[in-house]
């Protein structure tokens, strides 16, 4: 924004010279038209005098002040040119410039509007994580429970030692499994007796 603004000042400039230029060739321009006329007068006024000498002096005085005048125009002419090109250029530059800001621009507003779908995402993940610990808390704790109920009653049958210390999980299915077989075996010796 600051070298469009620093470009635009320089624009602005050079069209001030510019116009004062165009004025400058103006005014050149209709001095040499009076310069013209002046000498279209003066030949006019020459022709009916008879002092031929005179006559050719001025014109040629005339002539003189008349090349210089053509000559400072064509200068002028020329800057001119020149100016209309620094300005054509400058607004080149001018109009690259805006068009790499608006680019730059459409860019920062899209990572902006990334960096907020990046936020949200984030926001739902720790929001889901929060749940998901809480699940996790709340089945751990069930667990729990659930595995104290199943020591309670596999520990407290008749025939059973209660754990002196914490148990493992393959104890307490050893001990399960072992409950089962018994009461399998005896369940057959009761079929094998006859006892429903």
């Amino acid at each position: 924004t600051g070298v469009i603004s620093s470009l635009q000042r320089q624009l602005e400039i050079q069209e001030s010279q510019l116009r004062r230029i165009k004025s400058e060739k103006e005014m050149l321009q209709k001095k040499l038209s009076e310069r013209e006329n002046q000498l279209q007068a003066m030949s006019t006024k020459f022709c009916s005098l008879r002092e031929e000498q005179k006559h050719e002096e001025m014109m040629v005085t005339i002539e003189k002040e008349n090349c210089s005048l053509r000559q400072i125009v064509t200068e002028q002419e020329s800057k001119l040119a020149e100016q209309n090109k620094l300005i054509s250029e400058l607004q080149g530059t001018v109009s690259q410039l805006q068009a790499e800001v608006l680019t730059s621009r459409y860019h920062i507003h899209k990572q902006q509007q990334a960096q907020e779908a990046i936020q949200s995402q984030a926001e739902t993940l720790q929001h889901r994580e929060l749940q998901t610990r809480v699940a996790l808390e709340c089945i751990t704790s069930r667990f729990e429970r659930y595995r104290s109920k199943i020591i309670q009653a596999t520990f407290s049958t008749a025939g059973s030692k209660p754990p002196q210390a914490e148990v493992t999980d393959e104890e307490v299915l050893e001990a399960m499994q072992k409950i089962i077989n018994e009461r399998m075996e005896f369940h057959q010796m009761l079929k094998q007796k006859g006892v429903r």
